[in-house]
């Protein structure tokens, strides 16, 4: 995937923060990893189903971006 390198990166923070003496930091950072992967994983799966041509979750790709947009 061209964003999982994101991972790497919040990956090598927390272990910076949590080698460091910053543990608060170091928790906050799991926990964006957790939803940078979600979102990463959300994204690969709407690709998909608009490579297959059912796009089930949101209805078309233009009703996703206004659903995106608007929020």
């Amino acid at each position: 995937m061209q964003r999982d390198w994101i991972l790497d990166v919040l990956a090598d923070l927390e272990a910076f923060s949590s080698a460091n003496g910053l543990p608060k930091l170091a928790e906050q950072l799991a926990d964006t990893k957790l939803i940078a992967a979600a979102e990463i994983a959300s994204q690969s799966e709407f690709a998909q189903e608009c490579l297959d041509g059912t796009p089930e979750r949101f209805g078309t790709a233009a009703g996703r971006t206004r659903m995106h947009n608007s929020a």
